[in-house]
C-alpha cells in the first residue's frame, strides 16, 4: 500500500512545470547534518563531517563562501570572527572592518579580504562556546576546508564505509559576493562538474535567494541529473536578499502562502523553512498552533526539509525541556520534537546531532 506522502505526488505531472519532474520521496525522511555534527564538534570542520557520517547522516551540509581569490571555502558566513582564531593573528589585525551583508551591518574579519593561502593559516574554533563548552576542547585542531576538500573527504568516507552520502551545499550571500565582483555560482558549477562524486551522488543545492536558484538550478541538474534545488526560507517578515529594494519585492511569508508556493515550484523542488514556521513558538517558548505549511507545500508539489533540530534545552520548545540547565543536552526532548514534525508529514530535517536525528526517524512510536 502506498504511504500518504507517496500517494500525494502521484498524477501531478500536469500541474508541474515541464522542466521539473515530480520529486521522488525517500522511504524514510532524510537526516541532514547541519554543518556536520555541530552539537558535538566545531561546525564545518572535517571532524564534524566525519562524526556526522559515523552517526548516520544521509547528507552532509557545507555552507559556501568565497575568498578574495575566488575559491569556495566552507564557513557559515563570510565573517570569520567567531569561527576561527583570526583575532589572535597580529598580522591580520588591520583587516578588521565593518561590512553590510544582506542589509545587516557586521564587524569582524571577512573571507573576501583573504586569499585561500592566508585563510589556511587560521584554525577553526567553536562558534557557540556558551551553548557548547564541550566543543571548545577542539579549538585550534582543524583548519578551514575548501568545498573541494569536503567533496573529496565525503567521497573517501563513502568508499570506505560502503554508503553513499549526499551533499547539500548552501551558496551563502550570493548578491553580496556579486557586488564584490565574485561569482559563487560559476565556481559552484565548475567544482561539482570536476568531481565524479558530485556528478553522481545525491545533491541538493540550497539558497535563501531566488535569482541564483533560477539561474543555475537546471544547470546543476544537467551536471547531476538527480540533483534537487531547495529554496531556504527566513523569517516570514524578511525579504530574500536578492529582492531587497526591488519593486516586486516579496517576503518569505509571501512565498509560504499557497500561491507563493506554486511560484516557488517553478524554480525549486524543495522548501527549507525553519521549524518555527511549522509550529510557531509563543512568547514563553512553548508551542503554538501548527501551520499548514507542510501540507500546502506538498499540494504545490514541493518537498519540505526544515531546520534546525538541536539537542540543548535552550533550543527546544518549553514543553520538552527537562528542567536542567539551558545549555544541557536533552536527547529525549530533541527526538520528541522531531517526531512531532515527522507526524505532520515532514520529508527531511537538518540537525546538529545526526545520531539523535537517526533515532527519531528509525525508532517506532
Amino acid at each position: 500500500m502506498l504511504s500518504r506522502r507517496h500517494a500525494l505526488f502521484l498524477g501531478m505531472a500536469g500541474i508541474c512545470s515541464p522542466a521539473f519532474a515530480a520529486p521522488s520521496l525517500a522511504p524514510k525522511p532524510l537526516v541532514f547534518s547541519h554543518r556536520g555534527a555541530s552539537a558535538l564538534r566545531p561546525e564545518h570542520t572535517l571532524a564534524s563531517y566525519a562524526k556526522a557520517m559515523v552517526d548516520g547522516a544521509d547528507y552532509i551540509e557545507p555552507d559556501l563562501v568565497m575568498t578574495k581569490d575566488g575559491v569556495l571555502i566552507v564557513r557559515h558566513e563570510s565573517n570569520i570572527a567567531d569561527t576561527t582564531d583570526v583575532a589572535s593573528h597580529p598580522e591580520f589585525a588591520s583587516r578588521k572592518r565593518s561590512l553590510t551583508i544582506d542589509g545587516q551591518k557586521e564587524t569582524g574579519w571577512f573571507t573576501t579580504d583573504f586569499t585561500l593561502a592566508e585563510l589556511k593559516t587560521l584554525r577553526a574554533k567553536e562558534r557557540l562556546p556558551q551553548l557548547r563548552p564541550h566543543n571548545t576542547r577542539y579549538d585550534g585542531h582543524f583548519d578551514v576546508p575548501t568545498f573541494e576538500e569536503v567533496i573529496d573527504f565525503v567521497a573517501a568516507e563513502s568508499a570506505a564505509r560502503g554508503k553513499v552520502f549526499g551533499l547539500i551545499p548552501e551558496i551563502k550571500n550570493s548578491t553580496h559576493f556579486h557586488a564584490l565582483g565574485l561569482d559563487p555560482e560559476t565556481a559552484f558549477l565548475r567544482t561539482i562538474a570536476a568531481h565524479n562524486y558530485t556528478r553522481q551522488a545525491p545533491l541538493e543545492l540550497q539558497s535563501f535567494e531566488t535569482g541564483n536558484l533560477k539561474a543555475i538550478g537546471q544547470k546543476t541538474r544537467e551536471i547531476n541529473p538527480q540533483a534537487r534545488v531547495m529554496f531556504l526560507m527566513g523569517e516570514p517578515g524578511q525579504t530574500p536578499p536578492d529582492l531587497l529594494g526591488k519593486s516586486n519585492a516579496r517576503t518569505f511569508g509571501d512565498f509560504m502562502k499557497p500561491e507563493g508556493l506554486r511560484e516557488v515550484r517553478r524554480f525549486a523542488d524543495v522548501i527549507g523553512p525553519s521549524n518555527t514556521d511549522l509550529i510557531p513558538r509563543k512568547p514563553d517558548g512553548s508551542w503554538g498552533t501548527p501551520t499548514t505549511l507542510i501540507s500546502d507545500a506538498h499540494e504545490a508539489g514541493l518537498l519540505v526539509h526544515s531546520y534546525t533540530a538541536r539537542p540543548e534545552n535552550y533550543c527546544l520548545p518549553k514543553e520538552l525541556r527537562d528542567g536542567g540547565a539551558l545549555n544541557a543536552r536533552n536527547p529525549k526532548g530533541m527526538i520528541a520534537e522531531v517526531k512531532r514534525y515527522l507526524d505532520m508529514g515532514l520529508d527531511g530535517f537538518f540537525t546538529d546531532d545526526p545520531a539523535l536525528g537517526r533515532l527519531a526517524v528509525d525508532t517506532p512510536g
